[in-house]
């Protein structure tokens, strides 16, 4: 029988039909999730606003951390199990589900870190006549309220990032979980009240339709808006916000991979082949297109397509498997679409290129498919790695450069003047060097540029986005 989760909205009643959440492998029902219309979204503001306005009801930090730091302990308790429900509602794999969850964990507890450290500054004052007899420093308040839109790939970790800093920062948060994988944030924002959130501090809706999710963003009483999703519906929305409201966006991108005729092949294989097929190919820093010079081009296309053939698609449940399905059966279309256009153009399929099932695909190679195709100039989101062939560096980077994507790259060499080279001249706010694009850490800066996205992620910088840096300034003749 599957769960039921009721609206978390303090005082506010459900509205229309449940959601029912179903596994992305085999389409079984998981749960049911209540949904909030206007009125249980008017409820949330109304709730969360007035926490903010009232200062005297603002958690101290020191409450905060003692919370924070329960939450990661309680997450930790549970790191099985909600390692493998995130897996069967999202579709990715346990052992990759379990890294998630460990994350996770370390998010919260990075928000405590940063929290413990963070410190005004002293405004230098008594240096011309006019600064004379003043004291002039900074604190940190929160910003306001904080409304939160997430997405379906890392059920467990986005919502800590988005989550977390604002509790941190002592911000009143309203999340919205994506429709596919609601279930994980229903846990954790449970897990954040029994923790000792009071339950107004932290809402989860979802909502009925476009048109409440529309209101809920275009609200004056929003003060930060962080968004994970689509780059067609982040910077829709962005235009929605009320003035004054600030936000951060994370959208995709097409991350290019240079590998240099001296690259260590035994090195760089497998960490192509991951970083392509990690999560099905549904990162928005998944390895998309590699460029390969020419001299190894052929050598490295046989053993990439060799490491990703191998891969085990499967049950995401199980720990043996390595790659599962997609979110949904109609992506599995898509990306046969595009590769069978990428064929049609003088792609070579290296591996793969067939529907396994309605759910899932198998890792596909493309070998050199043309400038024009959609494998070519959009996001793949799916379990598909292109190579090209290259003999000018510049001519690597130019190319890698000419979509409007900019998020994370890399460079695969032994020469640390190619390195530099890439890395000051591709768009991209990382390069990794001799290590995949999906490679992240949860305390370093994780920003899209371009349309990739707005604003800088990952947990200290969530955290500043989600404060204000208010001066004050003492005047005193004893100064």
């Amino acid at each position: 029988m599957s769960e039921h989760f009721a609206l978390m909205v303090p005082g506010a009643s459900a509205d229309g039909k449940p959601l029912t959440v179903r596994a992305p492998f085999d389409n079984q029902a998981i749960a049911t999730v209540e949904r909030g219309g206007q009125a249980a979204a008017e409820q949330a503001l109304a709730t969360a606003h007035a926490l903010y306005r009232n200062r005297d009801g603002w958690l101290s930090p020191a409450r905060r951390i003692e919370i924070l730091k329960k939450i990661a302990d309680l997450l930790h308790r549970q790191r099985e199990f909600l390692a493998t429900e995130s897996a069967r509602e999202g579709g990715k794999p346990l052992p990759d589900s379990l890294v998630e969850i460990d994350r996770a964990v370390d998010s919260f507890r990075s928000c405590v870190d940063h929290l413990r450290v963070q410190a005004g500054n002293c405004i230098p004052m008594d240096i011309t006549p006019s600064s004379a007899n003043r004291l002039a420093f900074t604190i940190h308040e929160p910003i306001g309220v904080v409304l939160a839109f997430s997405a379906f790939n890392h059920p467990l970790n986005l919502i800590a990032h988005q989550i977390g800093p604002a509790i941190a920062a002592g911000c009143p948060v309203i999340i919205k979980p994506a429709e596919a994988t609601p279930l994980s944030c229903m846990r954790i924002v449970a897990m954040v009240r029994e923790a000792g959130l009071p339950e107004g501090w932290c809402q989860a809706l979802l909502t009925t339709g476009r048109d409440v999710s529309l209101a809920l963003v275009s609200d004056p009483r929003v003060a930060f808006f962080s968004f994970i999703g689509s780059g067609k519906v982040g910077w829709m929305l962005r235009s929605k916000l009320a003035p004054g409201t600030r936000c951060a966006l994370e959208h995709g991108g097409a991350a290019p991979a240079i590998v240099m005729a001296d690259a260590d092949l035994d090195q760089a294989v497998p960490l192509l082949s991951k970083g392509g097929m990690y999560h099905a190919g549904q990162v928005c820093v998944s390895v998309q297109r590699i460029f390969a010079h020419s001299e190894i081009i052929d050598k490295l296309a046989q053993q990439l397509a060799r490491a990703c053939g191998d891969l085990r698609v499967g049950d995401p449940t199980l720990a043996e498997t390595e790659v599962g399905p997609l979110i949904r059966e109609a992506e599995v279309q898509r990306v046969d679409e595009w590769v069978r256009e990428a064929i049609a153009g003088g792609a070579g399929l290296l591996c793969g290129g067939k529907i396994l099932s309605a759910t899932t695909y198998q890792p596909t190679v493309l070998l050199n498919p043309p400038a024009d195709v959609r494998v070519s100039t959009q996001e793949i989101f799916g379990p598909v790695v292109c190579i090209y062939e290259f003999s000018d560096i510049d001519d690597a980077i130019a190319r890698a450069n000419s979509l409007p994507f900019s998020f994370q790259a890399s460079v695969f060499t032994r020469d640390i003047d190619s390195a530099l080279r890439v890395s000051r001249r591709i768009d991209a706010a990382s390069v990794m060097i001799n290590d995949h694009t999906a490679f992240r850490v949860d305390w370093m800066p994780f920003a899209g540029f371009k349309e990739s996205g707005y604003g800088v992620g990952g947990i200290p910088y969530t955290l500043k986005d989600m404060q204000v840096e208010k001066q004050i300034i003492i005047k005193s003749g004893e100064i």
